[in-house]
């Protein structure tokens, strides 16, 4: 586990259903080699785009299934040698996070981390001869300032944040 590190990773989703319905126009591009966002501003044809870098992108010909084996797998074949692991999903509403996290069911190169993920750990557990696991998996949404655990059985629940007085400069 040496070498792992914390990697920010950019995807695009493909346009949905609604999205196609009210004609919107794609202002986001990729070069998935040098993986490098370029972002147009509509409009401004003049404007060069806002160009962003990032350790890895995936564009909207790429599936969730790519994403899932060049960065969740390694990952998640850490968490089945006993360490910790974390994907964290950032940004803005209908920017795509519930599209890689859950996924969707049909194409099955689009179901999401996820699923991929549980699969993948109990099927190492299933594999695995004289070793016991204590599994324990937290789907959290932050918003608004306000923690819920997706996967709690009282999903009003709100969590309550604080501030350690060290960390608060």
């Amino acid at each position: 586990m040496g070498s792992e590190s914390v990697k920010v990773v950019a995807r695009c989703r493909p346009l949905d259903d609604r999205e196609k319905t009210l004609c919107c126009k794609m202002v986001l591009s990729m070069d998935v080699h040098r993986c490098q966002c370029f972002i147009e501003k509509p409009g401004a044809q003049d404007e060069p785009p806002k160009q962003f870098t990032f350790d890895g992108t995936y564009y909207i010909n790429q599936t969730t299934e790519q994403l899932y084996n060049e960065i969740a797998y390694p990952l998640i074949e850490g968490v089945t040698e006993g360490y910790n692991g974390t994907i964290f999903a950032y940004g803005q509403t209908g920017s795509g996070k519930s599209f890689t996290m859950q996924g969707v069911s049909e194409p099955a190169t689009q179901k999401g981390v996820i699923p991929r993920a549980f699969e993948h750990i109990f099927e190492s557990i299933q594999c695995a001869e004289n070793t016991k696991f204590l599994v324990r998996a937290s789907y959290l949404e932050i918003y608004n300032e306000e923690v819920r655990d997706l996967l709690g059985i009282k999903k009003k629940i709100i969590f309550e944040t604080r501030r350690h007085p060290i960390c608060s400069l």
